[in-house]
């Protein structure tokens, strides 16, 4: 009966130990979890992927206008020059703290996804062409390349399908 009374003593023992022990860890968590103002956020995301936007308009503004390029010519370059901007901005260290600040805004547009891009060859650019870029410059791109393909071709499969129907 001792053994047995001694037994339950140390169970509700280690049950108090992991209580308290999740307790201070939920206390940690709480302490440590940044916590963010929903629509502030929401309004910085807005501001920036606004700001992209209007530079985006002003170079296909300046393109058709000035230069006298046609609407398609005019939102090739413009496209090329977004992106030519973001991996630049990356490479200076700056779009990240764009991201930073603006979030789901900067990521979004097309000069996010050059982003992905250009940040991981920058980073391992130091392991070498071969296995630093060329084997980390996808890391993040990659999954979206092959699943956009993915699924242009499952929806082309399926339209075809469905136009013999």
């Amino acid at each position: 009966m001792d053994q047995s009374n001694q037994s339950i003593q140390q169970e509700k023992a280690q049950q108090v130990d992991k209580s308290s022990g999740n307790k201070q860890y939920q206390e940690r968590v709480k302490a440590v979890t940044p916590t963010h103002n929903l629509a502030v956020q929401m309004l910085k995301a807005f501001v920036m992927g606004g700001i992209i936007c209007l530079v985006g308009q002003a170079i296909l503004n300046y393109a058709t206008n000035s230069m006298g390029i046609d609407k398609e010519t005019a939102g090739a370059w413009c496209s090329l020059i977004l992106v030519f901007l973001s991996v630049l901005l990356t490479g200076f260290n700056i779009y990240p703290r764009l991201v930073e600040w603006g979030g789901a805004g900067a990521l979004v547009p097309i000069t996010g996804f050059a982003n992905s891009v250009s940040a991981p060859a920058i980073e391992y650019k130091k392991e070498g062409q071969i296995f630093g870029i060329g084997c980390k410059i996808f890391t993040i791109a990659g999954p979206v390349i092959l699943y956009g393909i993915f699924t242009s071709w499952v929806l082309g499969v399926f339209y075809w399908l469905i136009s013999y129907i």
